[in-house]
């Protein structure tokens, strides 16, 4: 399951998963390293790819193969600060900027993440180890919402109320908020970059993005082609890091709003510090001892994935397909998100048992019901506690006019992503009242306006 946490600050694949890696020798995002060195992974800052001055690295791993692709800084306070006056700087002149000029930025961003979408899910494939199928849903998934985001001028619309008292006319307005800041995480490094700013800048704002460490080509991709479509500099920031940065993020003033994708863990105190090395072999370790606890403490193993081995890719982090029957609910099996192609399955004695079973669950992500029944359909929509459920549908993330509406401990804030409630996130209302008289010898009232005559 995701987490999403949106939160406002106080001042406001198609071919095998071992396909070749995207050559990315010539991408502005890229510096090259001198051999045997890796590409080093620059920073975005003020419209440029810039090389980080940061003495220390983290390395990115295909889990494929285990070859290190590339290496990312651990950003400096210096090239925080940068990345955000750079925003900050860019925000009032892109606030002033025409709607209808904010969404032709996004008509042909999305032409342009069309046009490379195989380049995307290749990179995807390479540094997160998804099938090229599934990398490719990945960044169409995200793509929808650039869609989405290309109707900002009816999105953005407020209300207006004429003669609300004797010549007064009341209307609202939604308003950008300043700088806005997205904190990524490893599993969806396209769909969820996308899901933050592409909505967060038509609206006016300016951002500041933190990729995953694990896996930050897509999102370095996605920043060079939102360049191309015509964003103008500082209206999109990029830094790297693990928990520094994080907190950067979360302490400075000058960030209205946070946008956050992540585990459960992470996401009650945002970041945990990553180490430098390892971390595929300790994500792959951490599903092998849940499956395991699950089997120790009765579940039945139907199907084992863990000792699976790929012919040429013996030094791969592969999980196979994995099974566990008769899971109980005080399993930690049960009670931990897993995130990996584990399938646990429990046995209820009713509609109303199931029901329980997940309301029972802290989390609150998603809940699906197949049935041909209308009457358990409606009985499942109405009992269940989750924020998004599918009907005869597998997975129910709805599509981008709609929002994604975790809840429980899948979600945290006050607002959810894309949809109305994106747009509402990522502005402000302002509510102005006016009143217009003819020149008149009268005083004028400072008096309290009234609905009467």
């Amino acid at each position: 399951m995701l987490r999403a946490v949106l939160l406002r600050s106080a001042s406001g694949l198609r071919r095998s998963p071992m396909a070749a890696p995207l050559s990315t020798a010539a991408a502005s995002w890229l510096a090259e390293g001198t051999s045997p060195s890796p590409p080093r992974v620059r920073l975005l800052i003020g419209g440029d790819f810039v090389e980080s001055r940061a003495t220390e690295h983290v390395d990115v791993t295909n889990p494929a193969t285990q070859e290190v692709v590339s290496r990312i800084p651990l950003t400096t306070a210096d090239e925080f600060s940068a990345a955000v006056d750079a925003a900050r700087t860019a925000f009032p002149g892109w606030r002033n900027t025409p709607v209808t000029a904010r969404q032709r930025i996004m008509f042909k961003y999305q032409e342009l993440i069309r046009a490379n979408m195989d380049k995307l899910a290749e990179n995807i494939t390479t540094e997160q180890g998804k099938t090229l199928k599934d990398a490719w849903g990945d960044v169409f998934r995200g793509l929808e919402v650039v869609e989405h985001a290309c109707g900002m001028g009816s999105l953005q619309m407020g209300e207006y109320v004429s003669n609300v008292s004797h010549g007064i006319d009341t209307f609202s307005i939604r308003e950008p908020l300043g700088v806005c800041a997205g904190i990524c995480p490893f599993n969806f490094p396209a769909m969820i970059p996308l899901w933050m700013f592409p909505i967060a800048v038509t609206c006016g704002n300016t951002f500041v993005l933190k990729p995953s460490e694990k896996d930050p080509g897509a999102a370095m991709m996605l920043a060079e082609l939102a360049m191309e479509a015509g964003l103008p500099k500082g209206v999109l920031n990029i830094v790297h890091g693990t928990h520094d940065v994080v907190n950067n993020i979360c302490d400075d003033e000058a960030i209205k709003a946070v946008s956050f994708v992540g585990s459960n863990t992470a996401g009650m105190h945002i970041y945990s510090r990553a180490s430098a090395s390892g971390k595929r072999v300790q994500a792959k370790d951490r599903i092998c001892k849940l499956v395991q606890s699950g089997a120790d403490s009765g579940a039945r193993l139907v199907l084992d994935g863990r000792e699976i081995v790929v012919p040429q890719f013996e030094d791969g982090n592969f999980i196979g397909p994995t099974v566990l029957a008769d899971v109980k609910s005080d399993m930690e099996c049960y009670q931990e998100e897993i995130f990996g192609p584990v399938l646990l399955l429990m046995k209820a004695e009713s509609l109303d048992d199931a029901i329980q079973i997940v309301n029972r669950n802290k989390y609150g992500n998603g809940a699906s019901i197949f049935t041909t029944s209308g009457v358990s359909a409606r009985k499942f929509q109405t009992d269940i506690e989750a924020g998004q459920v599918g009907i005869n549908v597998p997975i129910p993330v709805p599509l981008p006019f709609f929002s994604f509406t975790g809840s429980k401990a899948s979600f945290a804030g006050d607002l959810n992503f894309y949809g109305k409630a994106g747009v509402q996130f990522f502005t402000q209302i302002k509510t102005i009242t006016q009143q217009w008289k003819e020149s008149s010898p009268q005083r004028v009232s400072l008096s309290m306006p009234t609905s009467q005559k």
